[in-house]
């Protein structure tokens, strides 16, 4: 071992006094402790909230979808999903039935009426968040049954007073968009022939978090059962999900398989039909910048103040240091030294309270958030090792960078002016 590491640690950790580190030397240590875990414990926060509420996003619209023109219904063409699983970074291609309907059920008070958002997808396959989000009754029962069976999110059900088994009406027009827009200068009769009254039967409830636009108004279906029900040829769709294998490409493989179908298709990808939520998400992520700043100046200028109280406290030994030969540089080194063991110490034990913290956590759940709020019930927590890699070696370097003022003073001390003080 190094002389100068050695007589750091004996005046860090070894005092006169006793065997125990020195006061002041603890409350560094557990200064940089708690600035290390802040600042492991908001990247992992910040990061598992965005990848919930991004996941959950993707899980209802896929990474992108294709569409025909004005939300027509169109014949899905066995050819097309040929092709679009030809292009590289194509993992899946799904498709689904989107139609704007009228809820209707009977309440205590009456009969109640709610707009919503009729979604058939494929029931053997489901984004796996949306069945783990079934709360009450079961995921959709088969399609030979004599009415619909719906999902209905929990807001909704709220607001129409359902429960798994209720019945209700679903009322919609036939008209050819997802819209199914009648113009107003129809008569009442050329309406109500266009209407189209279907009963469904909630299978059961769901909850994701997502309550605007999406748990109080998103109904699922089974896509062949809403076929079924809805269109006399069974077969129309409004469009197909796709899912990629690298999110890095996404906008580049959106336009690759618009370019290969084309008119009269487009595509958008979920980044951009829910540009406000990720722009919101970006908000969260552009201030962990500013804390990061903050808790690394605490960390900077509690080993700076801990440094020039051991270099007081120690000034006699600086002293006796030079007198026996020591040059400046080597009792820069010491106080260096004693920085870098410090920080070390720091360090770990703030990975370690990080760690443990986010564990608990993970496993316990015990701290809640407003889920009309938030989108989520609790603190969601992403471990990613990288994140515990970069602070580490950030906190490491900006503490010995700046733990070089405090070793230079030491080093200026004169033998004889210490060994008087």
């Amino acid at each position: 071992m190094k002389s100068e590491l050695y007589i750091a640690r004996r005046f860090a950790f070894k005092p006169r006094s006793s065997s125990k580190p020195t006061f002041i030397v603890f409350i560094a240590v557990a200064g940089i402790a708690l600035g290390t875990a802040a600042l492991i414990l908001t990247l992992s926060i910040v990061k598992g909230f965005s990848s919930q509420i991004e996941n959950k996003l993707i899980g209802f619209s896929s990474h992108f979808q294709i569409r025909q023109a004005e939300g027509r219904f169109f014949y899905p063409l066995p050819a097309d999903t040929v092709r679009l699983g030809g292009i590289d970074n194509v993992s899946s291609i799904t498709p689904f039935m989107e139609k704007n309907v009228v809820l209707q059920s009977k309440g205590d008070n009456g009969e109640l009426i709610q707009p919503a958002m009729l979604k058939g997808i494929l029931r053997q396959s489901p984004p796996a968040f949306l069945k783990e989000s079934v709360i009450k009754g079961e995921w959709l029962g088969g399609e030979e049954s004599s009415s619909l069976q719906i999902l209905v999110g929990q807001p909704l059900a709220e607001s129409l007073q359902l429960s798994p088994g209720s019945k209700l009406m679903i009322i919609s027009t036939t008209g050819q968009s997802s819209g199914g827009l009648i113009d107003g200068s129809e008569s009442i009769v050329d309406l109500l022939s266009a209407m189209d009254i279907e009963l469904a039967t909630v299978s059961g409830i769901y909850e994701t978090g997502l309550n605007e636009g999406f748990d109080d108004y998103m109904v699922i279906a089974d896509l062949a059962a809403m076929q079924r029900f809805f269109n006399a040829d069974k077969v129309r769709i409004s469009g197909y999900e796709v899912m990629v294998h690298d999110i890095k490409d996404l906008d580049a493989t959106s336009r690759a398989a618009v370019d290969l179908l084309g008119y009269p298709f487009y595509g958008y990808t979920v980044y951009e039909r829910y540009n406000n939520l990720f722009e919101w998400l970006k908000l969260q992520q552009n201030i962990t910048p500013l804390l990061i700043i903050t808790i690394t100046v605490v960390a900077v200028f509690n080993i700076i103040s801990t440094l020039l109280v051991l270099i007081i406290e120690k000034t006699k030994e600086i002293g006796m240091l030079g007198a026996l030969g020591l040059a400046p540089g080597k009792i820069s080194g010491i106080f260096l030294s004693q920085a870098f063991l410090i920080a070390l110490a720091g360090i770990l034990a703030g990975n370690l309270l990080a760690f443990g913290f986010s564990v608990f956590e993970l496993h316990f759940q015990l701290i809640t958030l407003p889920q009309k709020n938030y989108f989520i019930k609790h603190v969601p927590i992403q471990i990613d090792l990288f994140d515990y890699l970069v602070v580490s070696c950030v906190v490491g370097l900006l503490t010995l960078f700046f733990a070089f003022i405090p070793a230079r003073v030491a080093a200026a001390l004169k033998p004889g002016t210490a060994l008087l003080t």
